[in-house]
């Protein structure tokens, strides 16, 4: 009974030993798939949060200034009338 058991007991541990093996596999290849990835996008032409709400917030401020400006061309002409 007693060699059962340690037959049993190795037979355990080298699955935990293949488990953690094939575990720290795993954490390896998701970083190398993050890295990558990062790698890939960064060399794509995205812009970040912050410059597309920077130039989203000029268009709208431009498009502003341009309203009031055709609303003032619009009263000098009719002022001229």
């Amino acid at each position: 009974m007693q060699s059962e058991n340690r037959l049993f007991d190795d037979v355990v541990k080298m699955l935990n030993g293949a488990a953690g093996t094939l575990a720290g596999a795993g954490r390896e290849a998701q970083v190398a798939f993050k890295e990558r990835s990062r790698e890939w996008i960064g060399g794509l032409d995205f812009v970040s949060r912050e410059e597309f709400e920077a130039v989203k917030a000029m268009a709208t401020a431009a498009r502003d200034e341009a309203e009031a400006l055709k609303a003032r061309i619009a009263e000098l002409e009719r002022a001229a009338k």
